[in-house]
């Protein structure tokens, strides 16, 4: 996708997100709705292929709406995330999904006074790690602070973090891309 697409893709997330926390809110079920695109952040991180099923426009939106459906059942996913789930395949968007999630729990960290980190790292962080990681970040910015991690292998080692608009990479993979380039220009 260009890179217009992916700025209309993730404004067209943004917007659902943002609809969704609101009626959340409005109607006292923030809890629940957090919960549910929580089960489905997971879902879609676990299974590359749901991810990729969702976004393929070689499925027709009313398969997606099934399909999503039966998700949503076996997630146990409240009314109103099965509902929100059912209008965004409708509404041809649901490869957008994934999106929406990221969107949603910083709207709701947000709305907590925390800030969100995303933490990529090589390897899966340890319990340890990932408390010692929440402290350090907390005292770095000043409030508190919800991570959301995941492995990803081609890092090869060290993690990258990212804190809104900011981000921190200490990964082998960078640093080796850094060497390769300065051997290139010498």
């Amino acid at each position: 996708m260009t890179s217009a697409g992916n700025a209309i893709s993730n404004e067209a997330a943004q917007r659902y997100a943002r609809a969704l926390f609101d009626l959340a809110l409005e109607t006292k079920a923030l809890a629940k709705a957090e919960a549910d695109m929580a089960s489905l952040a997971e879902a879609f991180a676990e299974s590359g292929e749901l991810a990729r099923a969702v976004a393929s426009p070689m499925h027709k939106a009313d398969d997606k709406v099934k399909a999503l459906g039966a998700l949503a059942k076996a997630l146990k996913l409240s009314p109103l995330g099965t509902k929100f789930i059912g209008v965004v395949a409708r509404n041809g968007r649901a490869g957008d999904l994934p999106a929406m999630t990221v969107a949603f729990a910083a709207l709701a960290a947000a709305h907590r006074g925390a800030v969100t980190a995303d933490i990529a790292s090589a390897d899966a962080l340890t319990a340890t790690q990932l408390k010692e990681l929440t402290t350090a970040l907390k005292t770095a910015l000043g409030r508190e602070v919800e991570i959301r991690a995941e492995v990803r292998p081609e890092l090869i080692g060290g993690l990258t973090v990212k804190v809104g608009s900011r981000m921190f990479d200490s990964s082998l993979r960078t640093k080796l891309d850094g060497v390769k380039q300065a051997m290139k220009e010498a």
